[in-house]
């Protein structure tokens, strides 16, 4: 099954597209631009956000959820956040349909207007800021940790699955506090928890820094982001943290009493991750035979195949496999016995490949008088014979070794993909030929910025957190610089 993959080396886009339909993670819907998320898909998706809820009520998050309706004139009090959207909102006009007069379908009823237009939420900071200017007198309100897992519409004209899609799945933290310096610390720990997820859940390397102005969050006054680079040399924005500073509160007028009693504007973060992760970690592990995934996130870790000509053969290893996976369990590994008799063993053999589980063990009527079972990992489909009485507690040291294998392979393709570069001519032949991450000077101007996306496609990612002070000149304008920031051509 793998093999009917289009190789990654004559069609990166093709192969990313062939593998989420043939590996039953998604389709796309009748409505253009979204997506139907398979039950397969859907798995690794509840993985995921089932590891970051426990991460974001670990630091003193709640979950609550808000309307997926806006009305139109929240998004105008705040002149940056609507210019940043506006072209990519979804607007309700009326609220009810009719007969048409033939009687062959329906049309909208001209008299069912709404009085004010309703926007299909594209994120929440408008309605959520109104809802904390009920919710916000005093100092003893705040500081206020809301969490919301919902879905988002944005008009999107250029759509993949996963990766941009006009409705998608996300969550959205947006937090309330009463000093500038308690709200930078939230921006940047909750950065830190999405860089956390993707090194050790998704086993990705994430560069975290600071996005530039042309590149920041319409309403924001610093976004933070974590940025991955996929397997064809192009950037991934992971997750993102933005400080709001007191914007949205001064549009809503959400004010508070503080311990001295004079009023002040509350001060705000908001951020969040979304099904967009799903193609991060398709595009950074998955091979030319298919998915490759992380154990943490796998929603099957071990799958066992049993090898039989007769129903009594198939009896024998259906007990032994029972007491394996029962084992197993105990270690919290989820075990998928395939006892299909409807497919061979090495169709088997490919389909699970295709979908990315981390261990398969075939057992056939040898194994079991010789007291064995045959081990695969997907990462380097390398195999090896285990004791079937210690298999549990190996495949257990297995995953563990397979995770950490897989973040250092996506590690050493960034080192290996990542170049320094002095001057223009360079950094063009590093984005025609190579690709990947380029460290470069840059003025701190948006016109340099926009010229040097002009000419090579490629944005400043993030200005890293842990660049050095480094003195240099723009590889563009020759203007003096003081640190190197992040250039790659995205997703």
């Amino acid at each position: 099954m793998g093999k009917e993959l289009t190789s990654r080396s004559e069609d990166y886009s093709q192969w990313y597209n062939e593998l989420v339909k043939k590996a039953d993670l998604a389709e796309h819907s009748e409505v253009r631009g979204c997506m139907v998320i398979k039950p397969y898909g859907y798995s690794i998706w509840e993985k995921m956000q089932q590891t970051l809820d426990k991460m974001f009520k670990d630091t003193g998050h709640v979950n609550a959820y808000f309307p997926l309706f806006i009305p139109k004139s929240y998004l105008a009090k705040e002149a940056s956040h609507v210019e940043g959207f506006a072209k990519e909102c979804a607007i309700v006009t009326h609220y009810r349909l009719k007969n048409s007069e033939d009687g062959k379908g329906v049309v909208v009823d001209p008299e069912a207007k709404l009085e004010e237009e309703l926007i299909v939420r594209p994120t929440s900071e408008t309605v959520i800021w109104n809802s904390y200017k009920k919710w916000i007198q005093s100092y003893r309100d705040l500081p206020i940790l809301i969490n919301q897992w919902a879905n988002v519409v944005r008009w999107e004209m250029r759509t993949r699955l996963f990766l941009r899609t006009a409705e998608f799945l996300w969550q959205e933290g947006h937090t309330a506090h009463s000093t500038a310096d308690e709200a930078v610390k939230e921006t940047l720990q909750m950065l830190d928890v999405y860089a956390d997820f993707a090194e050790r859940h998704m086993a990705l390397p994430v560069v975290k820094g600071k996005k530039s102005e042309g590149e920041k969050f319409p309403g924001a006054i610093d976004t933070y982001c974590i940025e991955g680079l996929m397997q064809d040399g192009k950037a991934l924005q992971a997750g993102t943290s933005h400080f709001l500073g007191q914007n949205f509160a001064k549009a809503f007028d959400v004010q508070f009493a503080g311990k001295d009693g004079k009023l002040d504007y509350v001060w705000g973060t908001s951020w969040g991750v979304s099904t967009r992760l799903m193609g991060a970690l398709i595009m950074a592990h998955s091979d030319d035979d298919g998915l490759v995934l992380p154990p943490k996130l796998a929603p099957i870790h071990v799958v066992i195949v049993p090898i039989f000509k007769t129903d009594e053969e198939f009896e024998k290893i259906s007990a032994k496999v029972n007491e394996i996976s029962a084992e197993l369990r105990k270690h919290n590994i989820t075990v998928k016995f395939d006892n299909r008799d409807t497919h061979k063993p090495g169709f088997k053999f490919a389909e699970w490949e295709l979908k990315g589980v981390p261990v398969r063990l075939a057992i056939g009527p040898r194994d079991l008088e010789n007291g064995t079972v045959e081990v695969a990992r997907r990462d380097t489909k390398e195999k090896k014979v285990m004791n079937m009485e210690t298999v549990a507690v190996d495949v257990l040291v297995l995953l563990d070794e397979i995770q950490k294998n897989i973040h250092q392979k996506a590690l050493k393709l960034r080192e290996e993909m990542t170049t320094r570069v002095d001057n223009f001519d360079d950094f063009k032949k590093v984005m025609e030929e190579k690709g990947g991450f380029v460290l470069a000077h840059w003025d701190g101007t948006k016109e340099t910025e926009a010229a040097i996306k002009e000419a090579t496609k490629a944005t400043i990612r993030c200005i890293p957190l842990d660049a050095p002070d480094e003195t240099g000149t723009c590889v563009y304008s020759g203007k003096p610089s003081s640190k190197r920031v992040l250039f790659a051509q995205a997703y």
